[in-house]
């Protein structure tokens, strides 16, 4: 008998040798590129969230524009605040008293007219923040000091502080809020507490003025001692001033938050139609709106609904083109789609797609309404009454005329997009658009501008017969069973 096979072991493994520094730095070379490549793919992917430069600027443009209202608006409300405290102030303070504070309401409207004026200039902010300071620097010298000599009363000046005159520096604080920016809210109101604080603490420390501190030395103090402390008309308390700035640091912080968050709904809203109106240059306008308002629905899914389809294209196009220069043939194209887009949503037509020297739309294919034959045929007819005047304009100089053939047709189609992840395209598909398209290309053997099938012209209702001058059977190419078609020059 053989001998049983003992297992084999393992050779012995060789220490690892060392790496090399040429390798070492290799290693470490392509670390820092994965690290690169990382960043930049994360800097990409956050400037793909951001608009491009030129929406920026609209949406800077709109935010100004809104910006400017809103001074406009708060200009407008201060001149009125200015009028009812004015009556109010003739109501309430005899003459000639009542005149020194009309003057004061004066050249409070003045000191706002000036950054108004100013609103364009590029330091318009400045300004605006500036005269702020100079604002409630004004109002709160009109609530401390007397009137001039004659004029007032006779009362210590400390009395001045106990009226609720305070309150009318708050209403600087709405004028704040009306520009839209949180700063000017904050600054307005972190100037009204530093002004104010300042002009009491210096009534305050009069020789004249009678204070808590001054009369209290251990800490008792009987209720009748201080009740005519407190009744002296040169008094001046503290906690009045405490609970004033308290109150304005809170209504600021919380009128600040509020205009934060009002600004940002602005800017959404702003941000919002620099979107829609870039993307109505790409896809039709109510295809935007459509995607604006129902993206986070699922908008584009597929669904059967009764859609007309029109097609038009530019008869002999080709052969205009070889004799055009090619600025003269861009320009062609460009004035028959800028007229094809203009009737097209002045009928609320969806432009589909272009197609070279042609175009296709649809009608009812978003809204739901039922009119879509009818509004599709007329689109059509205005499509040649808009054609007959770009010729007319043509001729004047000279310019060959435009010939444009359409075909209408309409009936049940699919909806939806359609395309890959990475593309996709919101069209209608179904046998309704090769039977519009063949319609058009029929125009050239009937010798007709407008081809609409008889289902489309039924459906839209016998005011839409009048320039149908012929009907005649017709058999498509592609097709075996003929369509009855009407016929319009």
């Amino acid at each position: 008998m053989s001998e049983p096979i003992a297992a084999a072991e393992p050779p012995p493994q060789p220490f690892p040798k060392p790496r090399a520094p040429g390798l070492a730095r290799a290693g470490f070379a392509r670390m820092l590129a994965f690290r690169t490549s990382l960043r930049v793919a994360r800097l990409r992917h956050w400037l793909a969230g951001r608009l491009p430069p030129r929406a920026r600027g609209r949406l800077a443009e709109n935010v100004r524009a809104a910006e400017l209202a809103g001074l406009a608006f708060a200009f407008r409300a201060r001149a009125v605040a200015i009028a009812v405290v004015s009556l109010w102030l003739l109501v309430l303070v005899p003459w000639p008293r009542g005149l020194y504070y009309l003057a004061a309401a004066g050249l409070f409207f003045v000191l706002g007219t000036i950054p108004f004026a100013l609103r364009r200039h590029r330091h318009a902010w400045a300004i605006k923040l500036a005269f702020t300071v100079l604002d409630v620097a004004l109002m709160s010298a009109v609530i401390i000091l007397p009137p001039p000599a004659g004029l007032g009363i006779d009362w210590p000046i400390q009395t001045r502080l106990r009226t609720p005159e305070f309150l009318y520096l708050l209403l600087l604080l709405g004028e704040a809020a009306l520009t839209y920016r949180p700063l000017a809210v904050l600054w307005t109101g972190s100037w009204i507490a530093a002004v104010w604080s300042l002009g009491v603490w210096l009534v305050y420390a009069r020789e004249d003025s009678v204070r808590f501190a001054d009369t209290v030395h251990d800490g008792r103090l009987r209720p009748e001692e201080s009740l005519k402390i407190f009744l002296d008309p040169a008094y001046v308390g503290l906690t009045p001033l405490w609970t004033q700035g308290i109150v304005t640091g809170l209504f600021t912080l919380l009128l600040a938050i509020a205009v934060w968050r009002g600004r940002g709904l602005l800017l959404a809203q702003v941000r919002s139609e620099v979107v829609r109106a870039d993307l109505a240059r790409y896809v039709s306008p109510d295809v935007a709106d459509a995607l604006s308002a129902r993206a986070h629905a699922g908008f584009g899914a597929p669904q059967t609904r009764v859609v007309a389809v029109l097609f038009a294209d530019v008869v002999g196009f080709t052969g205009m083109s070889e004799d055009l220069e090619p600025e003269r043939a861009f320009a062609l194209l460009r004035g028959f789609r800028e007229r094809s887009c203009k009737v097209v949503f002045q009928h609320a037509g969806t432009l589909d797609k272009f197609l070279g020297d042609g175009f296709m739309a649809t009608f009812g294919g978003l809204d739901g309404r039922g009119d879509a034959a009818a509004r599709a045929i007329a689109c059509a007819l205005d499509l040649q009454d808009e054609i007959d005047a770009w010729n007319a304009k043509r001729a004047a100089r000279g310019a060959a005329p435009v010939r444009v053939a359409v075909g209408v047709h309409c009936g049940p189609v699919v909806i939806g997009n359609i395309g890959a992840d990475q593309r996709v395209e919101f069209t209608v598909i179904g046998d309704v658009v090769n039977v519009a398209s063949r319609l058009q290309a029929a125009t050239r053997e009937v010798g007709g501008r407008i081809l609409v099938s008889d289902h489309c012209l039924a459906a839209a209702g016998p005011g839409a017969t009048g320039r149908f001058t012929r009907t005649l059977p017709l058999t498509l190419r592609g097709r075996t069973q003929p369509i009855v078609v009407h016929v319009a020059q």
